[in-house]
């Protein structure tokens, strides 16, 4: 079978994106798992190359339909001043979208198998004056799609109902049909992705000890609950709503193959404690897997050669696997 063409968007020019890109890629499992197809700057990657001691094993390519093999596509031509490390501009928030935008085409195009993206600054794009609340809303956006954001590690997968939006929106943002296609989203995700056959999903309530009886909300009650019921009556092994305290170590216990949690940092706190170095941030209901390290850009260990090319590594072999290759 032939190796997955992987599209990587090389994020924040001034982040950590281009290091553990570089460093992920010098690595023999890697190498023999995909074929790389970097959407980003020449400079910037031959800098990233320079400070890692990776090999620069990328041709220069102008277009994706060009790659004959690992190949860097061309995106931009940054000066030096406007990419430097932990030092975001402008420029480098305009073209940190250019990079993805690219990669996104190339998928469209069928250039690519699999999407993984480096960490961007949805800050240094916003200061940029483009309109941006992150990949996963893009993605949807892009592919017209319902999508459903899973952050993934060896012990623990957690998926959010809600992603980026303030926490005083998140009830009014909740909703039973939401919950329903989400957890189908979920489901199907597991069985084909992940090789789930029967899926075990916990579902979290909003409000802390899910309510407790309604002293604490009605959220539970009235739409979490619902819901779940429906879920159930569709064929889907969903339960709950439990608090979340609770039910997270117990998914991480090996309790349920999945929890949905009703807000971001409700799901993603407990996730990156366990697996802050190998986690997988995975938008699941595209047509072609996407696949993402689970941390930032960080500005401070930006140029430092110090930032852990682990979770890249992670993102980039889930990224093989689920185009369809084994990997080592």
């Amino acid at each position: 079978m032939a190796l997955p063409r992987v599209a990587i968007s090389l994020g924040d020019p001034s982040g950590i994106g281009p290091e553990v890109t570089a460093r992920a890629l010098a690595m023999p499992a890697i190498r023999r798992a995909l074929i790389p197809i970097v959407f980003g700057d020449e400079r910037i990657w031959a800098a990233a190359c320079r400070l890692t001691g990776a090999a620069d094993r990328l041709a220069r390519v102008d277009s994706a339909d060009q790659a004959r093999g690992p190949s860097l596509v061309r995106v931009t031509r940054l000066a030096l001043r406007e990419a430097r490390p932990g030092r975001p501009s402008a420029a480098g928030g305009r073209a940190q979208l250019a990079f993805l935008e690219r990669a996104l085409d190339a998928l469209e195009e069928e250039a690519a198998d699999a999407l993984c993206t480096a960490p961007v600054s949805k800050e240094g794009i916003a200061r940029a004056g483009i309109a941006f609340t992150g990949h996963t809303e893009l993605l949807a956006e892009r592919f017209r799609a319902r999508v459903l954001m899973l952050l993934a590690g060896p012990k623990l997968r957690v998926a959010v109902h809600t992603t980026h939006l303030a926490l005083a929106d998140v009830p009014r943002k909740i909703s039973r049909r939401g919950i329903i296609e989400d957890l189908k989203v979920l489901d199907r995700g597991l069985r084909e992705g992940f090789g789930v056959r029967r899926p075990r999903l916990a579902v979290c309530g909003l409000n802390p000890h899910a309510g407790d009886g309604g002293l604490f909300g009605d959220e539970e009650s009235r739409i979490i609950a619902p819901a779940i019921r429906a879920a159930r009556a569709a064929g889907i092994d969903a339960t709950g709503p439990y608090p979340a305290d609770g039910v997270i170590p117990k998914a991480a216990q090996g309790a349920f193959d999945a929890v949905l949690a009703m807000y971001h940092d409700q799901g993603l706190v407990a996730l990156k404690l366990l697996h802050f170095d190998d986690g997988v941030n995975v938008t699941l209901g595209l047509p072609k897997p996407r696949t993402s390290p689970d941390h930032g850009v960080a500005y401070d260990l930006a140029g430092s050669g110090r930032a852990r090319p682990d979770s890249m590594r992670a993102a980039l072999t889930l990224a093989a696997h689920l185009a369809g290759t084994k990997v080592p």
